[in-house]
């Protein structure tokens, strides 16, 4: 049978043709008002009203006419070219002086699921993205352990290796806004952080191998990049689940992950987890790099200061609506899907609320999906929309009794000159018109 091209104008079809373009139009009319019953019957989405003559709908389209492309087109597959919004984003004021020592904000609004994408990832480099060579990389471990060792990349992936999910948080993530809201805009608001799955080895099981001395309390990791940064742990975190990780998401971790390996430390810091991991040294006392002492540090109301945080607190926001991605085109009386992420680093989220007048008054929303220990987790909610103003916001509370606080009982306990770990309910206003605005109500 002869393929027909409806979209072509010009040509000339025979009576046979033509009869079997129109009897198709004829099927797809049907469908359609098929549709328009169907679909506003379903409640979540009605009234929906759908045109029976909809060319989507009654013209075959272009992708369906003709051949498409190799599978093997591109050898590492692309997202679709559709999707060109969905992007990591940066300005000037978080390029810290240097673009190059910047940081790439993820799409949160876009997010699916609990897992970011690898090349949506965020990321943060204090020395631009080193390009290493994994045949040429060593990973030394030395000081108060039985056995010092240099492992190369081979040597160290003969390990027995984990699987596990977790996110990483920059703790400056949210911190625009100490003083007031600075960007309206879900991914520069909260983008500093993502989920993913990592693969690598526990730590404790390389030290169980070549021994830890027992007067070892700290240990110092080591980035092979060119800021050679530096990070001091304590050894309880080493010993419980902390990890040396070479994959991301099934597949080789991105350079500007830390590749060829980077250290993990589940729910804290991501400045912790140094990337391009090559020294950890093991000692009695603790060692301070010059940026961690002072640039890591947070000033009280007390005068008093916090040197080191390591755990990150429960945390929420809703990624849907947000400025982003409004109710501009929701209708009155329609059934609309709040959803969010929440998270914490010490523990696993065990509820969230969601309030719609700005904390007056709240209601439970549903987790979606795994709910795991320092990950992602996927919140929910049914709304009829009204068409009212609303300040919305949420509040996630975890398995260790930790609640989200108030921008006002942060402020009380955090003061307003430390930009990191900053947790508060984070609130959007929607306008009457479904518009979405970055706000902040106090208490």
């Amino acid at each position: 049978m002869k393929k027909i091209d409806l979209f072509s104008k010009d040509e000339k079809i025979s009576a046979s043709e033509e009869k079997e373009v129109k009897s198709r139009r004829d099927f797809f009319k049907k469908a359609a008002q098929l549709s328009v019953g169907t679909v506003t019957a379903a409640t979540i989405l009605g009234p929906v009203e759908i045109k029976a003559d909809d060319p989507a709908i009654l013209e075959e389209q272009p992708w369906a006419t003709t051949l498409g492309d190799p599978v093997t087109k591109n050898r590492y597959g692309l997202p679709s070219l559709y999707e060109h919004n969905n992007i990591r984003r940066n300005m000037k004021l978080l390029q810290s002086g240097n673009w190059q020592a910047s940081i790439a904000m993820c799409p949160i609004h876009e997010s699916m699921g609990i897992i970011t994408p690898n090349g949506l990832f965020f990321s943060r480099a204090h020395g631009g993205v080193a390009q290493i060579d994994p045949n040429k990389h060593r990973l030394m471990i030395h000081g108060l352990v039985e056995k010092p060792i240099v492992l190369t990349m081979d040597e160290l992936k003969r390990y027995p290796s984990v699987t596990r999910t977790h996110f990483i948080e920059c703790p400056a993530n949210g911190g625009p806004e100490w003083r007031g809201p600075q960007f309206n805009s879900a991914q520069f608001a909260k983008g500093m952080m993502s989920c993913a799955e990592w693969t690598g080895v526990y730590l404790k099981t390389i030290l169980k191998d070549i021994g830890l001395k027992p007067n070892a309390k700290w240990m110092l990791a080591e980035g092979g990049d060119s800021s050679h940064m530096g990070r001091t742990i304590p050894i309880d975190k080493v010993l419980d689940d902390a990890m040396i990780v070479w994959g991301q998401n099934g597949e080789a971790l991105r350079p500007e992950q830390g590749y060829p390996i980077r250290l993990l430390l589940p729910g804290w810091e991501g400045n912790l987890c140094v990337k391009w991991l090559a020294r950890l040294e093991f000692s009695d006392k603790p060692w301070y790099a010059k940026e961690e002492t002072a640039k890591y540090t947070a000033l009280k109301p007390s005068g008093k200061a916090i040197q080191h945080f390591y755990a990150l607190e429960v945390n929420s926001i809703i990624t849907s609506p947000c400025p982003e991605k409004p109710w501009t085109d929701i209708k009155k009386g329609q059934l609309v899907e709040i959803e969010g992420l929440a998270w914490s680093g010490m523990g696993t989220i065990k509820g969230v609320d969601i309030t719609f007048d700005g904390g007056k008054n709240w209601v439970k929303a549903e987790l979606k999906g795994l709910v795991l220990p320092k990950a992602w987790t996927r919140f929910s909610y049914i709304y009829k929309y009204e068409g009212k103003p609303l300040l919305l916001g949420s509040r996630a509370y975890d398995d260790a009794g930790h609640i989200q606080p108030t921008v006002k009982q942060e402020r009380e306990a955090m003061g307003v000159e430390s930009v990191y770990h900053r947790n508060a309910i984070h609130t959007w206003e929607v306008t009457a018109k479904g518009e979405v605005n970055n706000v902040q109500v106090l208490s």
